[in-house]
């Protein structure tokens, strides 16, 4: 058995979001070096600020000004910071309740000293970015604060607006992890390498699965029998694609089908070239084609045969 396959893989898109009244102005506050909370029905002053009441679900805009600094009501360390993440060197986690607040903000605590230097009930203060956006990263991170006791009472409501209110953030959404296809599937991606296409076949059902899942979701049981199909097959259904995506070298239109290679149980899907896309049709029998060192068909084209009978793939739709 050949080694199993893995990929480092990565999804990437950015993500926006209008923003209500009340997170407009916890963004904005941030952008002025102003932290916003929100009073909720029984008098207690949530931050970061909801829109709704935590405990009624009562829609809620009582914005009071809370102090920039608290104190650590618990924490982690986290040793090896990772892309993205608010500090390039170990620093720790905190959930930080600040002076005025009923509940806690999670952000980074930047400890230098180490882990050793962290405590829950430690003293911080707010470090603010030397830029601001109107996003959370206007806080850079805390930083530790003399001991000294928080102030008495409730501040004030925070009186007025700030001018050109943040109404809405774009974020990137980033995710890295590595992904391994299987025993089944790595066996299915080593043939394609060599031009060939394999697929596995239940015990039970008889069924030959391409790409192989290693079993049978139908019957339950392992499909360890190794099973080439193809080359050819049968175009069952199809798509006539308008929009160019991005990092795809292919101009529109183009036709995107699924195939049934001959043996198959099932269809599987491809780019259908070689044709007018108007000439593209259910029951096309068509061929891979294969570009120099690919690891997988290109596109497939027509064979010249004739169509196959709706017959021959109607259960394979």
């Amino acid at each position: 058995m050949d080694d199993v396959l893995t990929a480092p893989m990565v999804v990437e898109f950015p993500f926006t979001r209008s923003l209500g009244p009340v997170l407009s102005a916890f963004l904005t506050g941030l952008r002025e070096r102003t932290v916003l909370g929100v009073t909720a029905t029984d008098g207690r002053v949530v931050v970061p600020p909801t829109e709704y009441d935590p405990v009624t679900a009562e829609e809620v805009r009582d914005l009071v000004e809370v102090g920039q600094t608290g104190t650590v009501t618990t924490w982690a360390w986290n040793g090896a910071p990772r892309r993205g993440q608010p500090l390039a060197h170990p620093f720790a986690w905190v959930l930080v309740r600040l002076d005025g607040a009923d509940t806690a903000l999670l952000h980074a605590l930047d400890a230098p000293e180490g882990p050793g230097s962290v405590s829950t009930g430690m003293r911080v203060r707010v470090r603010w970015a030397q830029e601001r956006t109107g996003a959370i990263t206007d806080i850079a991170c805390f930083e530790p604060a003399p001991h000294d006791p928080p102030p008495p009472g409730r501040p004030a409501a925070h009186p007025g607006t700030f001018p050109e209110p943040v109404t809405g953030i774009v974020a990137a959404a980033r995710l890295d992890y590595t992904y391994s296809p299987g025993r089944a599937q790595t066996r299915y991606l080593n043939a394609l390498a060599e031009h060939r296409t394999k697929g596995e076949r239940c015990p039970r059902c008889r069924k030959v699965y391409v790409p192989p899942r290693g079993a049978c979701p139908t019957c339950g049981v392992a499909t360890g029998e190794q099973v080439e199909v193809g080359p050819a097959g049968t175009v069952t259904t199809f798509c006539v694609v308008n929009i160019k995506a991005k990092g795809l070298d292919i101009d529109v239109p183009y036709v995107y089908g699924h195939i049934a290679l001959d043996g198959a149980g099932l269809a599987l899907h491809g780019r259908i070239a070689g044709i007018p896309c108007d000439q593209v049709r259910m029951g096309l029998r068509v061929e891979p084609v294969w570009t120099e060192g690919g690891r997988h068909p290109d596109h497939y084209r027509p064979t010249g045969e004739p169509d196959a009978a709706y017959e021959t793939y109607k259960e394979l739709l």
